[in-house]
C-alpha cells in the first residue's frame, strides 16, 4: 500500500500580533523539514478488527484513539462530507503511522499526521476536495493543520493558522533536536498572557514577512525571533539546561534547531 510522507516544520519566528476570543494571534515563518517525517498507509484490517467496524490506528502514540489528530480529522471529514464511501474505508482499513517526529515537541507531528490522512482520503476516495475545502477541515483540528495541508516549503502563517501565504526563498537544512521534555502549548501560553504580553504591530509584522528566513536566522536571538521561548524557559525551568548557542526554538517546544550548513554535516 501506498506511504504518505508527513513532514515536520520549524518556527523560524513566531511572534504574537493580538487576541482573538480564547486564541492568540500568530504571525509565524514554517519551514518544512524535508529529513525528518512520518509515514502513514491504508493497511487492511484483521478480520476480528473489520468486525467490530472501529476507527483502528496502527502506531506508537501515547494518547487514545479519540485524542489522536489522526481520528479528529476523520470526525471533521465526515461531518464535511457525509461520505458513506469513508466510513466503509475505515472499516475495512486501519491507519498505520511509522512515526519519527516526536510528540509534544513543537514540530507540528500531530498536525502533519492529520492534514496527511485528510490527503489520503481526499485521493483515494475521490472526493474531489479542493487544497482550500481541505485547509477548512483541518482548522477544525488544529491551527497548524493547513500549513500542511498546502504542502508549501516555507510559508508566513497568520491569524490562528488559516492565513497560510507562501514564501518563494532557498529551502533550509536543519539540525534539529528534541530534549525528553513534554510541554504544554497551553500552558506556554497562559504563561505567555499572564507575563509576556506584547503583540507586535503591523508595521513590524509587515517587515518580518518580507525577510528571509536565512536573515532573520542571522539577526536576531532565540528570543528574540520566538515570543514563546521566555514563558517556556519560566514554566520549565529545565529547558535552560538543553539549550545550546547558534539554536532556535521552535513553536512551544521543546525542540531546537540550526541551519544545517555543509560544512557542518
Amino acid at each position: 500500500m501506498k506511504k504518505y510522507k508527513a513532514y515536520a516544520k520549524v518556527n523560524i519566528f513566531l511572534k504574537i500580533t493580538g487576541k482573538r476570543e480564547n486564541y492568540h494571534e500568530i504571525l509565524s515563518r514554517f519551514m518544512r523539514v524535508d529529513r525528518l517525517y512520518d509515514e502513514l498507509s491504508f493497511v487492511s484490517k484483521e478480520e476480528s478488527d473489520a468486525k467490530v467496524n472501529a476507527f483502528k490506528i496502527i502506531g506508537d502514540f501515547s494518547c487514545s484513539t479519540e485524542q489522536n489528530t489522526i481520528y479528529k480529522a476523520y470526525q471533521a471529514l465526515k461531518k464535511a462530507t457525509n461520505s458513506e464511501a469513508l466510513e466503509k474505508l475505515m472499516q475495512t482499513y486501519a491507519v498505520k503511522v511509522e512515526k519519527h517526529i516526536p510528540a509534544f515537541a513543537g514540530l507540528g507531528g500531530g498536525s502533519s499526521d492529520a492534514a496527511t490522512y485528510l490527503k489520503m482520503c481526499n485521493e483515494v476516495l475521490h472526493l474531489d476536495l479542493s487544497l482550500n475545502e481541505l485547509a477548512g477541515i483541518g482548522l477544525e483540528v488544529g491551527a497548524d493543520v493547513p500549513f500542511f495541508i498546502y504542502g508549501y516549503e516555507s510559508a508566513n502563517v497568520s491569524g490562528i493558522g488559516e492565513v497560510v501565504e507562501a514564501v518563494e526563498e532557498e529551502a533550509l537544512a536543519f539540525d534539529v533536536f528534541t530534549p525528553k521534555l513534554e510541554i504544554s502549548t497551553p500552558r506556554v501560553y497562559k504563561a505567555y498572557r499572564e507575563n509576556f504580553y506584547n503583540p507586535i504591530d503591523g508595521f513590524e509584522a509587515q517587515r518580518l514577512k518580507a525577510l528571509s528566513s536565512r536573515e532573520i536566522l542571522e539577526t536576531m536571538s532565540a528570543t528574540e525571533a520566538n515570543d514563546l521561548f521566555e514563558p517556556a524557559l519560566q514554566e520549565y525551568k529545565e529547558l535552560k539546561n538543553h539549550y545550546r548557542q547558534g539554536y532556535f526554538f521552535s513553536g512551544s517546544g521543546s525542540s531546537f534547531f540550526r541551519v544545517k550548513e555543509k560544512n557542518n554535516g
